[in-house]
Formats: structure tokens, C-alpha cells, sequence
């Protein structure tokens, strides 16, 4: 039998932001990762192609999520100088395909839908670890994530005080505006990163350092923290010192293994073994592996970002699309 003509939709990033409300990808992401920690997922790891000029990347993320059944592929360009000509570091289009078939059916930018969904990753991994009085938030960054971060806590579990810290402080300034703008009560920009952590319940850590910014003995007892801007081994945002005091969750498992820079120098180090991650996320979230133990211990949520979250998030933006019309249809 012949099968009618495939409808393509393709989706632009401000459609994305607009179909991608954060609560509704926070619910989407915790379900998500409680689907991979049950291995109920296909996702192998990240791949990347340096470029012959300059320091960019090709970079892709396939992966395949049980339920709801789906997969597709993520295409993005790394190209880390991006941010000053005002551009996102990362650029690229997700391909959702429908699972009887094996089709696509949507097309969609990428850098929002990583930006969303990162962000509300965290969220998940904060209500999870941190302690429930949590009040002040320090955002470490000043980037796309610093203010998609901003955004998602803001839409789903608000703090009484935000601080920002940057190395640029014309740039910190601005996200501490921009965090203002979003609702924000109480932001403030830090004069240094232990003044930021000296005050801090959470950190998001969310730079494009390739070297350490954040020293355990800056971190107060009680400090959860959610390490996201560095994706790549060779890459890290906190010390030696803080891996090893802190209780270590992660994303995926084999990702954390194979490129979080921080644990696997740590662990070249002496100073900790593969044991020391206690758990993915979906562990946590399933009571299958504890979490905070203790008010008084530090808990660290190691993101490095894994398919079946932008699997979900794109399937969230392309049954909206359908809903209310959005987007440019194409016939394949």
C-alpha cells in the first residue's frame, strides 16, 4: 500500500523557545532520565570532528528513547568564538523521525532546544540534590546557558536571590539585567567566584572554561552544584578537591566516563575511582539510589547532556507545532 506524502516541519528557534515552555521540559527531561537510567534507551556517545581551520567542531548525537518510542539525530557546528560576533557556540538542527516508518518529520533549530533543555535538566537534578530550604542561587557564566538557566529556575522553582559572576563584568552586569527582566527579586553580580560560592544554597557552573574556576574549599557544607559548561575531556570547571568531597551523581554513566573532564582527571589524579559516581540521576529519581544523605553534605550533578533529553524536548516542540500550526510544512 502506498503511503501518503510525508509532511516535514520544519521549526525555527524562536518557534522552538515558544513550544518549549520549561515546566513542561522539566517533566519531560526527569521523565527521560528515568528511561535511560533503566536502559531504556539507545544513546551512543557524542561524537566530534575538529575542522581543519580554526578550533571548530562537527559534532552529533543520535539516540533512541523506548518510551515514548522515538529517535533522531542532534547536527551541531562548535565554534566557541561565536558568542563574541553575537552568535550561539552552538549551531545546528535536530531531525525527529517517527518510529513506525523510520521518517522524518520535523527539522528544528538547535541551539534553543539544547539551551531548554540543558537547563531544565539541572532544575530536575536541583529539586532531586539540593537541600529544600535553598534559597540563593549563583549562576557562573553569563552565556546562552547562564540565561536559559535563569529562565528555567525562575519558571519552576524560583530563589529568593540570584547571584551572577562572569569574567567579563560588562557581561555580568548585563545577565544580572537580564535576570532582573525575568522576574528575578533579589540579583546581584559577585566580585570574584568564592564570593559567589561563599553565599550560594546552588551553583550552576555553566562557562566555557577549559580550566578549573571553582576550588572546593570555596564551597560551603550543604552546597549542591550542577556542573554543565564543560562537555569535553579535556575540559573542567572545578578542582580536584571539590570532586572528591562532593557526593558525585551524573547524567549517563558512560558519558561521565568517557568525557567529564573534572572526575576523569580526578581520577588520573589518585584522588578518586569510577566508584566514586554514586549514581545517574534516573537513580535518584526512581529511589533506586540515594541521593542527599545528609543537609550538610555537597552534591554535584555532572551534566554533560545526553540524547534521549533533546529526544524528548524536540517531541514535545513537534506535537506543538501540530497543535497549534507552527512552523513551515514541506512535502518529501
Amino acid at each position: 500500500m502506498q503511503q501518503p506524502p510525508l509532511e516535514l516541519h520544519v521549526i525555527s528557534a524562536r518557534e522552538v523557545r515558544e513550544l518549549l515552555p520549561y515546566g513542561e521540559c522539566v517533566a519531560a527531561v526527569e521523565q527521560a532520565m528515568r528511561g535511560v537510567s533503566a536502559g531504556n534507551v539507545l544513546m551512543p556517545l557524542r561524537q566530534h570532528m575538529p575542522l581543519p581551520s580554526g578550533d571548530g567542531r562537527l559534532a552529533w548525537m543520535p539516540g533512541y528513547l523506548g518510551e515514548p518510542e522515538c529517535f533522531g539525530i542532534k547536527l551541531l557546528s562548535l565554534f566557541p568564538g561565536n558568542p563574541k560576533v553575537g552568535l550561539s557556540s552552538h549551531v545546528g538542527l535536530y531531525v525527529l523521525y517517527e518510529s513506525a516508518h523510520g521518517r522524518p518529520v520535523a527539522i528544528m533549530e538547535a541551539s534553543a532546544l539544547t539551551a531548554i533543555r540543558t537547563a531544565a535538566a539541572s532544575v530536575v537534578a536541583t529539586q532531586a540534590l539540593a537541600r529544600a530550604d535553598s534559597r540563593t542561587l549563583a549562576v557562573l557564566g553569563t552565556g546562552e546557558e547562564a540565561r536559559s538557566h535563569i529562565d528555567a529556575f525562575q519558571a519552576v522553582r524560583p530563589f529568593e536571590r540570584v547571584i551572577v559572576w562572569g569574567r567579563n563584568p560588562d557581561a555580568a552586569r548585563e545577565c544580572a539585567e537580564y535576570a532582573l527582566g525575568a522576574g528575578c527579586v533579589h540579583v546581584e553580580v559577585a566580585s570574584s567566584v568564592a564570593a559567589a560560592a561563599a553565599a550560594a544554597d546552588v551553583i550552576c557552573t555553566v562557562t566555557g572554561s577549559p580550566r578549573a574556576i571553582l576550588l572546593g574549599r570555596d564551597v560551603r557544607k550543604g552546597t549542591h552544584l550542577c556542573l554543565v559548561g564543560a562537555s569535553i575531556p579535556n575540559a573542567r570547571e572545578v578542582d580536584d578537591d571539590l570532586v572528591a568531597l562532593a557526593r558525585y551523581f551524573v547524567d549517563y554513566r558512560g558519558s561521565a566516563l568517557a568525557q567529564a573532564g573534572e572526575l576523569l582527571d580526578a581520577i588520573k589524579a589518585g584522588r578518586v575511582t569510577e566508584a566514586h559516581i554514586l549514581g545517574e540521576i534516573g537513580d535518584v529519581l526512581s529511589g533506586t539510589v540515594p541521593g542527599r544523605s545528609a543537609d550538610d553534605d555537597v552534591t554535584v550533578y555532572k551534566s554533560l547532556g545526553v540524547a534521549a533529553q533533546d529526544l524528548v524536548s524536540a517531541l514535545v516542540v513537534y506535537r506543538h507545532a501540530l497543535e497549534r500550526g507552527v512552523g513551515t510544512a514541506a512535502e518529501l
